[in-house]
């Protein structure tokens, strides 16, 4: 079994905000939409690595597989054919609640009093133990695993109300926190999001004669590789139900009283550069927070090179609008880092080495900006800089188009404790002694909202991991592991 089974990820020689999880769901009347699912699944890949899986219904039986690692890793020959059925829900699965542990694989299947359901869900309920105890003492909920997502799976199969949009606003009433939820029924697909948007989630539509042929997904690269036609992202509190009479919106009245705070870092790194949100293609908008980035923190140099691959954009927006020359000086393997392990302080000079090869011939005797989305606790960083002077670089100036990370993520990231994060704990100078840079600029919050809200002043955002100002209240001991040990 591959490493990345038992979730050896903090091996990874990286220093960025873990991924979240990603979902899909499919209505395809008359297809088998689990080998569909798969496909959507692949293309989100990069929100989770920890597990896959899949569940679909064709009215009967929901059918569900699941396993550790890629989706590659988790489904093998057979296993898609096995789960029959028109209508599937799929997951990709980064841990925010809960270890990496083959109970926690989504999509998770339940039975309650509104019958059998499965849930695939992206996003973290701060509530989640609290909740979870009432529905153990009032209900006898059977919980098997020691994530969130089972805590939303029991509530939402117990809730009251006559219809599933009546259900989830009673889920949406009382879960606190982010989601964004691909459910199955034996008999309908299900979407939604919650209040504040803060996840997010596309509906598209499917090649077909009579127009009932759907998909949902995280993002809208999901669609691309499932051949489906981009419709519009789901509203903060929408529910859409489809079954075989048709597709049935409704939202939350209470989301329409409150501003929207969709999470910025989707913006900066988590989505796919070829995803749309809001209109608006991610690779440009990462462009122009790197464009930004060079108006506030201008500097002398011969050469701006990104951290690849997720800074890339940012790095030829800073060089277009700073007018020096943007160079490939890193060249990332793609193919290490993820199956070996690495002590956590240990042995990081090789992890990084193995991860990224500098080009002595692009670099040498070059002033160098070096461009990168974000630092979390900065431990790579140093390493990077240390790669980068024995290949010849003689300055580096290091250029971060995401804000100083001074709050822990409580809503659907796995981001470290205030106490790992760098720089909550020093100045932005003693930051660049400790990285070894010659100089060290941040992009503003300022900044970003103006390029992340550019020509849609309406539009929100959480900044909570900048300015601690959180959407939601939260406990700020939360951890991941908190239904773990709640357990016994």
């Amino acid at each position: 079994m591959s490493l990345r089974s038992y979730g050896q990820w903090d091996a990874v020689p990286f220093d960025h905000p873990r991924e979240e999880c990603g979902v899909v769901g499919i209505y395809n009347p008359g297809a088998h939409s689990a080998t569909l699912a798969a496909i959507g699944l692949f293309a989100l890949q990069h929100r989770g690595q920890e597990s896959a899986g899949v569940a679909a219904s064709d009215h009967g039986t929901i059918r569900v597989h699941t396993g550790m690692g890629l989706v590659s890793e988790a489904f093998h020959d057979g296993d898609l054919d096995r789960i029959t059925g028109h209508m599937a829900v799929g997951h990709t699965r980064y841990s925010t609640t809960g270890s990496s542990d083959a109970c926690n694989a989504q999509p998770l299947v339940v039975d309650g009093a509104n019958g059998r359901l499965a849930v695939a869900h992206n996003g973290n309920i701060v509530n989640s133990v609290q909740l979870r105890d009432q529905l153990r003492e009032r209900l006898g909920c059977p919980f098997e695993t020691t994530t969130d997502s089972e805590v939303i799976a029991y509530l939402l199969a117990n809730a009251p109300g006559e219809s599933w949009p009546e259900r989830l606003f009673y889920g949406m009433r009382v879960m606190h926190g982010a989601f964004s939820l691909a459910l199955l029924t034996p008999n309908a697909l299900i979407a939604a999001r919650d209040p504040l948007g803060i996840r997010p989630l596309c509906l598209g539509r499917l090649p077909s004669d009579n127009g009932n042929h759907w998909v949902f997904a995280s993002e809208t690269c999901a669609l691309d590789h499932m051949q489906a036609e981009f419709v519009r992202e789901l509203e903060p509190g929408e529910v859409v139900v489809i079954t075989d009479g048709g597709i049935h919106s409704e939202v939350y009245q209470g989301a329409k009283q409150r501003e929207r705070a969709l999470c910025v870092f989707e913006w900066i790194y988590f989505a796919r550069p070829d995803s749309v949100m809001d209109d608006r293609l991610m690779h440009t908008v990462r462009e122009e927070m790197g464009a930004e980035l060079a108006r506030q923190h201008p500097v002398d140099a011969d050469l701006v090179i990104g951290i690849p691959d997720s800074s890339t954009s940012a790095a030829v927006g800073f060089a277009k609008e700073s007018g020096i020359p943007f160079a490939n000086g890193l060249v990332r393997n793609r193919y290490v880092g993820r199956t070996f392990i690495e002590p956590e302080q240990q042995r990081r000079d090789r992890g990084v080495r193995q991860k990224f090869n500098p080009m002595p011939a692009v670099l040498r005797g070059k002033r160098l900006v070096v461009v990168d989305d974000s630092i979390v606790r900065g431990t790579t960083t140093p390493h990077v800089v240390d790669l980068l002077k024995k290949a010849g670089a003689t300055e580096i100036h290091l250029r971060v188009c995401a804000p100083p990370i001074k709050h822990p993520c409580y809503l659907g990231v796995d981001m470290a404790t205030r106490q790992e994060l760098i720089a909550a704990n020093k100045s932005i100078d003693q930051i660049r002694e400790l990285a070894g840079a010659d100089t060290l600029g941040y992009l503003s919050v300022e900044g970003l909202m103006s390029v992340a809200k550019q020509g849609k002043p309406q539009a929100g955002f959480c900044d909570a991991c900048f300015t601690g100002n959180y959407p939601v209240p939260v406990q700020l001991d939360f951890s991941k592991m908190a239904l773990e040990r709640s357990t016994s």
